[in-house]
């Protein structure tokens, strides 16, 4: 007798009025819980006839959703087994690089605009 694990669903709020396809709705909210890491390594994602029936959307816009994820490498499937969350998903790590851009900058400082007489813009940090 095998043992199922139960899958994991991610938080998913679908926005019906705005011009980004729910495909790419459904994909930039499963992959950020990947790569936040919210979502664990090895996580069963639900089927898609059931996460479609939990979104309330056409299979094959899971379906699409999916394929994405699994060409981004995030997701891998098993044949009869379902979606699941790679243990080599790449984390997100763009928040570390943006502090350090941003100390690197000296943010927050005055700068005072000026200009040269030619009209050619010039900077003085304080």
């Amino acid at each position: 007798m095998g043992h199922r694990r139960e899958f994991v669903v991610p938080p998913i709020d679908l926005d019906r009025a705005s011009k980004v396809p729910l495909h790419r709705q459904i994909y930039h909210q499963i992959a950020g819980a990947i790569r936040s890491r919210s979502v664990h390594c090895g996580a069963r994602l639900p089927s898609t006839r059931v996460m479609a029936r939990l979104l309330r959307v056409s299979r094959n816009t899971v379906l699409v959703a999916y394929d994405d994820l699994a060409a981004d490498n995030l997701i891998r499937g098993k044949r009869g087994a379902g979606m699941w969350v790679n243990g080599d998903a790449p984390v997100d790590l763009t928040w570390l690089r943006l502090r350090h851009v941003i100390r690197a900058a000296g943010y927050p400082t005055r700068i005072l605009t000026l200009a040269d007489p030619d009209g050619n813009p010039l900077y003085i940090r304080a």
